[in-house]
């Protein structure tokens, strides 16, 4: 019989290795990295284009022309495109990022000559008809309409308009915003972004030389380009610390709490990344075991140092009932302090230790996941050093480490304070 009083026995993860791309280029100099693993006929596509020409009066154009891309070119209506993707059991999507836009083919080997024209079509002619375009801001207008109610998701734009201001990173959207989005500008974007001088193609599963040819084919050749400006911002520190949105009728109050930080860039994120963890980035974290488990303030918290092109940021976040949000907040700020006077002990160094590296392991499940951790370090300028260290800085951190990263980075006079609800 399983004793479900024991604690199953573990062992510590010592080697950890990595599917390193294959760099080639188009005939038309784009870029393209290839990851090669598996027997399954599938193979994964992303064309990432790089956000550009950011225009504060115009904050919705990158956002509006990723949502959009399929929605009908000059000889496919959107409709068309879902049916001829679907035909052939491929899937096809767009995606926003705040550093990039990414367009996405899931396909079968063996159909990739008959589902890449599509694509092409779709990254070379698409249309942004002014019928669809009408239909894309009523319902984000409806859905912002409802957001907009909900506290967590007002505390994180408030949060990010704190740090970044009126950036890509931190533009607060409102209803205005969407009446003012015009088909004219969707285009304008569209020409200036979605071009080969500002894409990068990552491949990932079963790909052949054959199947590159196919991609060359379609890709390498008369593909538009343009000229455009990469976005970059620079952000000081927010003189606003404290943001309080009071909601009376609200049963539970959103906190997000954080400050401007490291990017993965810099020596000691993989330092901070294990520091972060201790403090709130796992189920057993001091945050969890405190605010959930003793105090019963909240079913979850979490913190989490994020990495972006142009600034790093941490952040605590949670919802708790209203009328312990104050407690709420001191025990938070007690947790913090506590990382910064007291040392972190063996036991709870090891578990932390054991969790990242399990956790390392374990995201690295298939070759889209080895795609994945490549796209992190290539697009932060980095190699596959980077890996090497944080593997190695997990495992020989020491608690003084720890005290002294606490000190230099968790500076609670610099925390912008976020509450949303009543406190």
């Amino acid at each position: 019989m399983l004793n479900r009083t024991l604690a199953p026995d573990f062992r510590k993860v010592s080697i950890i290795n990595f599917i390193k791309p294959e760099k080639n280029n188009l005939d038309n100099g784009v870029p393209v990295f290839t990851i090669y693993s598996g027997e399954q006929d599938l193979v994964r596509i992303e064309f990432i284009f790089n956000n550009v020409n950011w225009n504060p009066e115009k904050p919705l154009q990158a956002i509006a022309v990723s949502s959009m891309l399929n929605n009908g070119t000059d000889e496919l209506s959107s409709k068309e495109i879902a049916e001829q993707i679907d035909f052939y059991g491929a899937f096809f999507q767009t995606e926003y990022g705040q550093d990039q836009s990414t367009v996405t083919l899931y396909t079968l080997n063996k159909h990739l000559s008959s589902v890449l024209p599509i694509v092409k079509d779709v990254l070379s002619n698409s249309q942004f008809p002014q019928k669809e375009l009408d239909i894309y801001i009523q319902n984000q207008k409806q859905k912002l309409q409802v957001n907009l109610q909900k506290n967590d998701i007002l505390s994180r734009k408030e949060f990010s308009h704190a740090l970044f201001g009126d950036t890509a990173y931190g533009v607060d959207i409102q209803l205005k915003h969407y009446d003012e989005v015009k088909r004219d500008d969707l285009v304008d974007y569209f020409k200036a972004a979605y071009t080969p001088d500002n894409c990068t193609i990552i491949v990932s599963g079963k790909f052949s030389e054959a199947s590159f040819g196919l991609l060359n084919e379609q890709f390498g050749k008369d593909w538009m380009a343009s000229n455009s400006k990469k976005n970059s911002f620079s952000f000081p520190p927010s003189i606003q610390k404290e943001v309080y949105r009071e909601k009376a009728e609200s049963l539970q109050s959103a906190i997000r709490i954080g400050q401007l930080a490291i990017t993965r860039k810099h020596e000691d994120f993989p330092g901070v990344q294990i520091l972060n963890t201790v403090l709130g980035g796992y189920f057993g974290s001091r945050l969890m075991n405190n605010i959930r488990e003793d105090k019963g303030y909240t079913y979850g918290i979490s913190s989490g140092i994020v990495s972006l092109q142009n600034a790093g940021y941490f952040f605590i976040s949670t919802e708790v009932g209203a009328d312990v949000c104050a407690d709420a907040l001191k025990e938070i700020y007690k947790e913090v302090g506590l990382l910064k006077t007291k040392l972190v002990g063996a036991e709870e160094l090891d578990l932390v230790r054991n969790y990242m590296l399990g956790s390392m392991l374990g995201s690295l499940e298939n070759v889209f996941s080895h795609a994945d951790k490549f796209k992190n370090i290539y697009f932060s300028g980095l190699d596959y050093a980077y890996y090497e260290k944080y593997i190695s800085t997990v495992k020989t951190i020491t608690a003084e480490e720890i005290l002294a990263l606490a000190n230099k980075y968790l500076t609670t006079e610099s925390f912008i304070e976020v509450v949303v609800g009543k406190k």
